[in-house]
């Protein structure tokens, strides 16, 4: 993909949208349990008065998963597997979230039916070029806002769009369908981002 103008460094200055998507994630923090009201009454007026995505990042950074690259929670083991029978494979979501981070998975990595993922003024890559599928029909549940997901598929496999994009984009190229090979279908909210899916050159 490339250089996606929402993926802004830490002395950019913030917009009243910037503002009101962390307020959202402190409040729900606090109706979780993970915020006293104190804290969270706290963070929102500095929220409200932030500058830059620094002041917004130094107010989230303990409440939200690790992104560091290769990790992503409910991910299965990078070693090689044996090719699996996908009729018993596990419906639970593989889940990851990159929120003012990354998120990078690639190599062999079992693709789950159900992939769910949460870019939020930050960056998801995930290639699928050397996994195993474990469905002939994956889901990706997609939320990225401020932010880019690149996505890579192998040779034959198909990739359908239904994303709604807002102020944002989702495109699809170098996608050559083959019989039988698995089909990605992406859905979920693009929101002042890009997502870019796309095949082997």
């Amino acid at each position: 993909m490339s250089p996606d103008p929402y993926r802004q460094p830490g002395h950019m200055r913030v917009g009243d949208t910037d503002r009101g998507i962390v307020a959202d994630l402190l409040s729900a923090a606090y109706a979780e349990g993970r915020l006293t009201r104190d804290e969270h009454d706290l963070r929102l007026e500095q929220a409200m008065s932030a500058k830059t995505f620094d002041d917004l990042r130094g107010l989230t950074i303990d409440l939200v998963p690790a992104t560091n690259p290769g990790r992503s929670v409910g991910a299965f083991s990078s070693a090689a597997a044996p090719q699996i029978d996908r009729s018993q494979s596990n419906s639970d979501a593989d889940m990851s979230f990159a929120i003012f981070g990354g998120v990078d998975r690639r190599g062999n990595w079992r693709v789950r039916r159900n992939i769910s993922n949460l870019t939020l003024f930050g960056g998801t890559e995930l290639d699928l070029t050397q996994a195993t599928f474990e469905s002939d029909v994956v889901e990706m549940n997609l939320f990225c806002a401020f932010g880019g997901v690149d996505i890579k598929v192998p040779e034959g496999v198909n990739v359908r769009n239904e994303t709604v994009a807002i102020f944002g984009g989702t495109s699809v190229d170098r996608v050559r369908p083959a019989p039988g090979a698995p089909t990605v279908v992406l859905k979920g909210l693009v929101l002042f981002g890009g997502i870019d899916a796309k095949g082997p050159k």
